[in-house]
């Protein structure tokens, strides 16, 4: 997971709050909605950082706290994310991210910056993801089944590429790193999987201060 910045909800849905009887259901400009927050995360899945694209079949809305738990934040913006399609019609064990967790909690939201995400994950060499904090670590794995062997591949190819990097340029000065940094950031859609090498880098970053 990566740190996603809420911008503007689309005007459609500020709109659609003000009229009666209003809901998820019956919010018609669903289109709109997938498309701001698919800008919003740079194309990536909110939670396992695959690639979504701004279509039906190509991403899920997501709701952090689910409608049939929360029905008051069913039309809230910051609880809305975009989302992969899971392993959508595969058996539970093969599915992740949203429809796995369906109306489970998670305790901590990628979209609110006050939960720091990022800050509450790490990486191992084979590409797992872990979290310090125990309630979550076991989320990770439990609700979101982030640790799907196909996810625990493409993060350690994001790693093994890093790693290549690193030992073939070594020794590499501060500024190397965090221009690197910023190439792997900057622009518009972000390389799937991508926050993992972040994270690599800032740490080596961390351990030069």
């Amino acid at each position: 997971m990566r740190a996603i910045t809420k911008g503007a909800e689309p005007a459609s849905l500020t709109q659609h709050r003000l009229t009666q009887h209003c809901d998820y259901d019956n919010y018609a400009a669903k289109d709109e909605l997938r498309a701001a927050l698919h800008a919003e995360q740079r194309g990536l899945c909110c939670y396992c950082m695959g690639r979504i694209r701004v279509d039906a079949d190509a991403m899920k809305i997501e709701h952090w706290q689910c409608q049939a738990n929360y029905a008051d934040q069913q039309l809230v913006y910051r609880n809305l994310l975009g989302a992969c399609l899971g392993g959508t019609g595969q058996p539970r064990d093969k599915q992740h991210c949203d429809t796995r967790k369906g109306n489970d909690d998670i305790r901590w939201n990628p979209a609110d910056p006050t939960h720091q995400i990022e800050a509450r994950l790490k990486y191992d060499p084979d590409g797992t993801i872990r979290s310090n904090d125990a309630e979550f670590d076991g989320q990770l794995n439990d609700v979101l089944n982030l640790n799907h062997a196909l996810l625990r591949n493409n993060r350690k190819g994001i790693l093994d590429g890093v790693l290549q990097w690193w030992k073939a340029e070594k020794p590499i000065p501060t500024n190397r790193i965090e221009r690197e940094i910023d190439r792997m950031t900057d622009g518009g859609e972000l390389r799937p999987y991508c926050q993992v090498a972040v994270w690599w880098l800032r740490q080596k970053l961390e351990n030069r201060a």
